[in-house]
């Protein structure tokens, strides 16, 4: 039986680039693709409907909130996808994140953007310096190798529910990461080709961002540690 993959697509003020996401998608293979509209002041929204998302709305500011929305909207597939709105990942490489999963060989698959050289040169170098940071601290505490947090992501939903997610913000990837290796998920990470974004980035953009971004990972690392 075909497997139904459910994407779920986190977008605040995105109109320049969700439209691009969206027409970059295999749309032929998934089962549904949601648009979490996080508070947009844009045309995300209209964009997004006119190249056929299903919308969530979330109110609550914040990639776990805009995350945590869409999950809650989901129509029992199989396999979730989280993919960004910002066009910075390649939509249609979801077929290399889906086959381990579908083939019956992992759990979890990631898409590190830092094992292919092109793709780590497109990270904004405090993205870079701090994704060293952070997949050094987990194999230092819980004793698995990760390269990135990056947001491109395949599970499947039986394991992502098991999960319990509940981080609101800049948490997120790394508690799913570290939740992932605590339930003894199979896990794989894959290169997955990045370019810059379009526009600038809410996070790594601004120094304000970058700074409440890697205090948070640093913080949830820790936390996820002492419990």
């Amino acid at each position: 039986m075909p497997q139904k993959i459910s994407i779920i697509i986190p977008a605040f003020n995105e109109e320049s680039s969700i439209g691009l996401v969206l027409s970059a998608l295999p749309k032929e293979i998934l089962h549904e693709i949601i648009v979490v509209n996080n508070a947009s002041t844009d045309n995300t929204v209209a964009v997004a409907r006119e190249h056929g998302a299903r919308i969530v709305d979330e109110s609550r500011r914040g990639y776990g909130s805009a995350c945590l929305a869409g999950i809650a909207h989901l129509d029992d597939p199989d396999i979730v996808v989280f993919l960004d709105g910002d066009f910075s990942d390649y939509p249609e490489e979801i077929i290399k994140l889906l086959e381990p999963i579908e083939d019956g060989q992992v759990d979890f698959v990631l898409g590190s953007r830092m094992i292919l050289g092109e793709s780590r040169q497109a990270l904004l170098p405090q993205a870079r310096y701090g994704n060293r940071l952070a997949v050094f601290l987990i194999r230092l505490f819980f004793r698995q190798r990760y390269t990135d947090l990056g947001p491109f992501r395949a599970i499947r939903y039986e394991s992502l529910k098991r999960l319990k997610m509940q981080d609101i913000d800049f948490g997120w990837t790394v508690e799913m990461q570290i939740k992932a290796v605590r339930e003894k998920l199979r896990i794989l990470e894959i290169p997955v080709r990045y370019r810059e974004r379009v526009g600038i980035s809410k996070i790594t953009g601004t120094i304000s961002g970058t700074f409440r971004a890697g205090t948070k990972i640093i913080y949830t690392i820790i936390k996820y540690l002492l419990i």
